[in-house]
């Protein structure tokens, strides 16, 4: 395969990708009536699905320090697969929940008022200012991430270094604030 072929294939997935998130964060297409009973773990798995893939990826960085190929490579294929079932849960989650859950929305109406933004305070502020740089770099590491599993698997490792210099911090930041705002946002999910 061309490289010409590989950097279209790897847009064409980006923008697919990012246009389903972005269709069913704004409830474009209407999910079922009832949510099933899993929807409510959604959350948790991806948390864990997060958390999972920080170590997998501290692994993986330790084992080619040390030279072992093999294992880096396996980790970073289970990795990808894990963040892939992510993002599958992701777009799942998305679609079933009918309502948006607000950090603050301590009475779980959908509705953040004024006093419970008050209430939330600074600690709202901090979950914002964690949670934006995390969906932007959460799109923006996407083709960073398949153009890098695509040229390690190819053992075309000038490529990968290069590309893994920017996708590892960014992935790793990721997986990170995954976890933390799940946790934030925890106490404000109401199924």
């Amino acid at each position: 395969m061309t490289d010409k072929f590989i950097i279209r294939f790897v847009a064409g997935v980006t923008i697919f990708v990012i246009a389903v998130v972005v269709v069913l964060n704004r409830h474009l297409i209407p999910g079922p009536a009832i949510a099933p009973s899993f929807t409510p773990y959604l959350p948790m798995l991806n948390a864990f699905l997060n958390g999972t893939c920080t170590v997998l990826l501290l692994a993986s960085l330790y084992f080619i320090k040390q030279g072992n190929i093999k294992v880096h490579k396996r980790l970073n294929i289970i990795t990808f697969c894990l963040s892939s079932l992510f993002l599958v849960s992701y777009i799942l989650f998305h679609y079933l929940m009918r309502n948006d859950t607000l950090y603050g929305d301590s009475n779980f109406d959908g509705v953040l008022s004024p006093e419970e933004r008050a209430a939330a305070g600074g600690m709202r502020t901090l979950y914002l200012g964690i949670l934006v740089p995390h969906i932007i770099l959460a799109a923006g590491v996407l083709p960073l991430i398949l153009l890098s599993f695509y040229r390690g698997l190819q053992m075309q490792v000038a490529k990968h270094k290069k590309l893994v210099r920017w996708t590892f911090p960014l992935w790793l930041y990721v997986t990170v604030t995954g976890v933390i705002v799940y946790l934030m946002i925890k106490p404000y999910y109401h199924f």
